[in-house]
């Protein structure tokens, strides 16, 4: 169920398991950048064992619509995931709404293809899917993250105080939504 999609400099796939070495490969690259924005790993998490599992349960979301991730390349280098960009809570019936969230390889940002990937995700997710509502959680600390959501067209919607543990500390995070006019 591999499913490509292709943007001006990237290629944006859903993975199936046999990716794992490429995800631990991007996870260990980026170890200490990402420690500041997400929640602690254990060490069982750079595995191939519990990537493989985590690659199974992303397609078993997918089919079941209830989440969507894509695992960013270069289209040059299809041996490299630079980031992903997910789709995730995904509530269907009244609110047809999802949550986003992204990462990026520390040696890439500043480069614009988080944008680009992210503006192929919110595509696929209003356009496929026929989501109304994505919202985006980022901590007032992450400013080059919120300067990517903002140029999507994103708007700052309020603040959740202490709403997710990050690096063992819970953290304040802007609450930005997009909203989908034609749904």
């Amino acid at each position: 169920m591999e499913k490509v999609y292709e943007t001006e400099r990237l290629m944006l796939n859903v993975l199936t398991k046999s990716y794992a070495e490429l995800v631990i490969d991007y996870y260990l690259r980026n170890k200490s950048f990402l420690e500041d924005w997400e929640a602690v790993k254990s060490e069982e998490f750079y595995t191939k064992q519990y990537q493989q599992e985590q690659l199974d349960n992303e397609l078993s979301n997918i089919k079941n619509k209830r989440s969507f991730r894509l695992w960013v390349f270069k289209k040059e280098d299809s041996n490299r995931i630079i980031g992903s960009v997910g789709f995730n809570n995904i509530v269907w019936g009244a609110f047809l709404s999802c949550h986003l969230g992204y990462k990026l390889d520390k040696d890439e940002i500043n480069k614009g293809y988080i944008t680009e990937a992210i503006q192929k995700g919110i595509e696929v997710m209003f356009n496929e899917f026929g989501l109304h509502r994505i919202e985006a959680n980022i901590m007032p600390k992450n400013k080059r993250s919120l300067r990517v959501v903002e140029k999507l067209g994103f708007y700052k919607e309020g603040l959740a105080y202490k709403y997710l543990k990050i690096n063992d500390k819970w953290e304040d995070h802007i609450h930005m939504v997009l909203l989908n006019d034609n749904v």
